[in-house]
């Protein structure tokens, strides 16, 4: 019990510190001084008055937005006596992982450098920064020669260092039995089994409406669609992120989804967020970043040739090059198992004092990173609001899904979650295509490294994305995975090697909510 009050106490501490720090908090002080000259705040109950007057303003509302906001993304109390480190990632021996998978990019990056003998940065030339500033709403239309570049890493990269990570202490020399992983992921972690998910994911249900079937043609609207649609208005007059996150569980309808994801990561557009922007803009015209032909390169080979999203070029590449400016990004390093990569001043290499993050975000981008951004600009066509959206989103939920850590939402535990759940409710057809070569996660891992983005039709996307933000989880992208191919079942049974299971998968064309699905059924 007392322990449970310390972990509260030091939570309460942590984000009342971080908040001091926040935009709200000098408004919040300037409402109190300016609630000072009203008749009705009385020197006797100054402290009630006060409080009264928050909660009229609507201020109050704001704060406790602000305070869910925070503990959304704050991670679990540790024990008072484990290291810093521990916060990052627990386990030893995923931070070795992280820490050589890191070591692996820089050298990449590096060698890239040497190759093309190219600057990891450099300032541009005032008349390269007045070309760059005249073409900022065009930057599609540019089209530099990026042929010697590659991406400094593709999901395929990623996922064998996870097929390769071990835990030095488990025992996994044993013959094998029943109850052996037969899948690529051989690290002991807890993940949900189908009661726990059950539980966990209990709004999706059968018996619960949602939207993507229950606002279908052959549904009358009175059934479902009207009375949702009603109370997300409803959600959105009292601006509560709470009651926003519950009720985009069941799925957002598409005029309110805008205004909702950002309520559910307390975003607004204030002049100052505009003003921060500008400055990262104007970062980007000033100096040029080898990370910026990456993220030209990967938008090229991949949003630029998507049916659906090659019209937002120019916003990519916008979003994209003002994130990898963005200083604000290294303070989810604090519960993210990576660590930033350092650059040195030529000639002052290993001393501290001279050491700089590159890129200013601590990000390296490899190759599908623009799809995390790409499917947002179908909801938000102003470019600050569109990239605090973005920013948001990784610093929750998809910076999990490129590093190594021990994380339920992680995706180590996402691989996991799906081997588990196909090599336990469809055995046969797991074991069927481990013994064609055609193991499951060589399929569905480049699903859930890019949160399916590309893989579904952008309305099934943002549906799933839904419920992504709504539970505060990415578990749904392995459930997602696993029912896939549950709903394939009897086609893969027909298969004899990879290629084939892939096309029998028909990616890019899964229905994600149809009645039939199985994801509907498993819960």
């Amino acid at each position: 019990m007392l322990q449970e009050e310390s972990d509260l106490s030091l939570i309460i501490a942590q984000i009342v510190q971080k908040l001091k720090g926040s935009n709200l908090y000098a408004q919040l002080e300037r409402q109190a001084w300016a609630s000072l000259q009203r008749p009705e705040i009385k020197l006797e109950s100054l402290k009630e008055d006060i409080k009264e007057f928050f909660k009229i303003s609507g201020w109050e509302k704001k704060l406790q937005n602000a305070v869910y906001s925070e503990l959304s993304v704050f991670p679990l109390p540790s024990h008072p006596a484990a290291p810093p480190e521990h916060l990052k990632e627990p386990l030893v021996y995923m931070r070795k992982a992280q820490g050589s998978w890191e070591k692996r990019i820089l050298k990449s990056l590096n060698s890239m450098c040497t190759e093309l003998s190219i600057p990891l940065a450099r300032k541009r030339p005032v008349g390269e920064q007045k070309e760059l500033l005249n073409k900022w709403n065009e930057m599609g239309t540019d089209e530099p020669d990026l042929s010697l570049f590659r991406p400094v890493y593709a999901p395929k990269d990623f996922l064998e260092v996870l097929i390769n990570l071990r835990n030095p202490n488990y025992e996994n020399g044993d013959s094998l039995s029943f109850r052996t992983h037969l899948g690529l992921i051989q690290v002991p972690l807890k993940v949900k089994d189908i009661p726990e998910l059950k539980e966990f994911f209990v709004e999706l249900g059968l018996t619960t409406g949602q939207l993507g079937i229950d606002d279908s043609t052959q549904v009358p609207p009175e059934l479902f669609e009207n009375e949702h649609v009603r109370i997300g208005q409803k959600v959105l007059t009292e601006q509560d992120s709470a009651a926003a996150q519950q009720y985009i569980r069941q799925g957002s309808p598409t005029a309110l989804r805008a205004e909702l994801w950002a309520l559910i990561l307390n975003i607004s557009s204030h002049p100052e967020d505009i003003l921060y922007y500008e400055q990262l803009k104007t970062n980007v015209i000033q100096h040029d970043l080898l990370v910026d032909s990456l993220i030209y390169k990967d938008v090229k080979l991949t949003a630029s040739n998507d049916d659906y999203y090659f019209v937002f070029e120019d916003y990519l590449y916008q979003v994209l090059l003002c994130f990898s400016r963005d200083t604000s990004v290294l303070s989810h390093f604090a519960y993210n198992s990576a660590s930033p990569p350092k650059s040195y001043i030529r000639g002052k290499l290993g001393l501290e004092e001279y050491a700089v993050f590159y890129p200013p975000n601590g990000v390296i981008p490899f190759h599908g990173f623009s799809m995390y951004v790409a499917p947002l600009c179908f909801l938000y066509h102003e470019p600050s609001k569109l990239y605090q959206i973005f920013r948001e989103m990784y610093v929750r939920f998809f910076f999990r899904l490129h590093s190594i850590s021990s994380h339920p939402s992680g995706i180590v535990s996402l691989c996991l979650l799906f081997e588990t759940l196909l090599q336990t409710y469809l055995p046969q057809l797991f074991y069927h295509l481990r013994e064609i070569g055609a193991q499951p996660l060589r399929i569905s891992f480049k699903w859930m490294v890019r949160a399916f983005s590309g893989y579904l039709a952008t309305d099934q996307l943002l549906l799933l994305w839904d419920r992504i933000l709504g539970y505060n989880s990415l578990e749904i992208l392995a459930v997602l995975a696993a029912a896939v191919f549950a709903f394939r079942a009897v086609n893969l049974m027909e298969v004899t090697s990879l290629a084939a299971a892939e096309v029998s998968l028909g990616e890019g064309q899964i229905q994600l909510f149809a009645p039939d699905s199985v994801l509907v059924i498993t819960f």
